[in-house]
């Protein structure tokens, strides 16, 4: 048995280091490390409540909207507070724009440049796969075609941003009450044209047909016979490659997938339901928000009395840096003491959507239908966007100031484009006492628990083999694909 480690991950947002059991050129084991303490949770204690605001969306800067939302749902709960629906409408409207910006970025500049590299030179789709999807390189226009058609789609749908928050990233206008950036009528026509810029480069490049069309599919079937009339399109050539490398049977997750809702709407409820996905009863269950926890016993942080995992109400994070047994600066949150992934899959399946409910049920949480459900998801949300916008009600109010108390405790539940994210914070004499985050990939790349049970990428990477002969067998393409299958942001899960 052989002990590899493998890191740091490159086209990772932050700091991921994976180290491997191996034998037999198989992996028997896995320990996912987060590197890099940063404290935010920290800097927060002592502060106004509203400095939760400026502080909190700065833990990343690619889903900052996602902290933003997340920190103003927290205070709102605090103060009882309700965004109008203009406001509700406009949150939606950043935050998809944002989880959309990073579906197109991790597809094409994390995930399908890896299909480029020499260890794949002999299969059949390898020579268009590099004139698509190659890593941009400075100096040279041959290859990464679409690639760079997709970094520049992505940079013109940001300025979105500019009418809808202001700025990206770090967006100001998300508030307890709403968000501070009313868009004028005028305004909407031009939101409207970015929508169909977007729009048409996903029908076009990625789908190679309407949207609704995409978002209409109910199985792996009619998956196939779209494929052949968009035969030229990025998603076609995925499924081609996909079947070709067995992605499918990657990288299996633990059959229990969570999401907090996605895209709350004025009239209750999400466009993306909350909830608990059962794979191997194919149930769904209520979320209990009270069953979540964080067992810090693999962590380089404190644990409570009697190392008993903690609610995130009650939650300590005290760097411990040489503690016996950790590993990684990754506490381990559980619901209900079990493994769960979250995701795009997650809210997908919790929804209905039948294609990706087909898919995973054939074939599990994997590598493929991870992807799928990323890219699925886009050609639900861009539509649903144009209904936002057009929902907006000429000189209603997009906010309406709250009074936060002197003491009181909230807690903001939100869908980050990698899954649910929730901050737990609690005020007492007018200033913030505790502050807890629980990010994404705290849950999908978490350690083991206090049961030696692992996280759901570390059990995901049982069986990789290490196949790469392009650079060594510490840097398999199986386990990158698993790994960025999952689009790991450490920063956020370390905050």
């Amino acid at each position: 048995m052989t002990r590899l480690i493998l890191g740091p991950f490159n086209r990772v947002e932050g700091d991921l280091e994976v180290q491997l059991e191996v034998d037999a050129g198989r992996v028997l084991e896995a320990r996912v490390n987060a590197t890099l303490y940063r404290g935010f949770e920290g800097v927060l204690m002592g502060r106004d409540p509203m400095d939760a605001l400026t502080i909190a969306p700065r833990i990343c800067g690619i889903c900052s909207v996602s902290q933003s939302v997340a920190a103003a749902r927290a205070l709102a709960d605090a103060c009882g507070a309700l965004p109008p629906p203009n406001g509700q409408h406009a949150i939606n409207l950043m935050l998809a724009c944002e989880n959309l910006a990073d579906h197109l970025t991790h597809f094409y500049v994390f995930f399908m440049p890896d299909f480029t590299r020499p260890v794949y030179a002999t299969r059949p789709w390898y020579r268009e796969a590099q004139r698509r999807f190659a890593p941009v390189v400075g100096g040279t226009t041959a290859s990464g075609l679409h690639n760079r058609a997709a970094l520049a789609a992505r940079a013109r749908w940001l300025e979105l941003m500019g009418t809808l928050g202001g700025k990206w990233p770090h967006t100001g206008s998300v508030l307890p009450g709403g968000s501070s950036r009313a868009i004028e009528p005028a305004e909407r026509l031009r939101l409207l044209a970015k929508l169909r810029e977007m729009r048409a480069f996903l029908e076009q490049t990625l789908f190679g047909s309407v949207l609704e069309e995409v978002a209409a599919l109910t199985n792996e079937a009619e998956l196939q016979s779209w494929c052949e009339r968009a035969r030229g399109s990025d998603l076609a050539l995925f499924l081609e490659i996909a079947a070709d490398t067995a992605l499918h049977a990657m990288g299996a997750g633990p059959g229990r997938y969570l999401s907090y809702g996605a895209y709350a709407q004025p009239e209750g409820g999400h466009a993306l339901a909350a909830g608990v996905w059962h794979a191997g009863t194919q149930s769904r269950s209520a979320l209990e928000p009270a069953q979540i926890s964080e067992d810090a016993r693999h962590a380089w942080l404190a644990e409570g009395p009697g190392a008993v995992p903690l609610h995130p109400t009650v939650g300590l994070t005290q760097p411990a840096p040489d503690k016996p047994g950790a590993y990684t600066w990754n506490k381990a949150p559980r619901l209900a003491g079990q493994v769960v992934e979250t995701g795009a899959i997650a809210r997908q399946l919790m929804t209905g959507q039948a294609l990706i409910r087909a898919a995973a049920l054939t074939h599990g949480g994997t590598v493929y239908t991870r992807v799928l459900a990323r890219l699925v998801e886009m050609a639900i949300i861009l539509p649903l966007m144009e209904q936002w916008l057009m929902a907006l009600v000429p000189r209603a109010p997009f906010y309406l100031a709250p009074t936060l108390p002197d003491h009181g405790q909230g807690v903001g539940l939100t869908e980050a484009a990698r899954g649910a994210l929730g901050h737990w914070l609690r005020i007492d004499k007018g200033r913030i006492s505790h502050y807890q985050i629980v990010a994404p990939t705290s849950w999908n790349f978490s350690p083991r628990d206090s049961a030696g049970t692992p996280g759901a990428l570390e059990a995901a990477l049982v069986g990789a083999a290490l196949d790469s002969a392009d650079a060594g067998p510490g840097n398999s393409v199986a386990v990158q694909h698993i790994v960025r299958s999952f689009d790991p942001c450490m920063v956020c899960t370390v905050h």
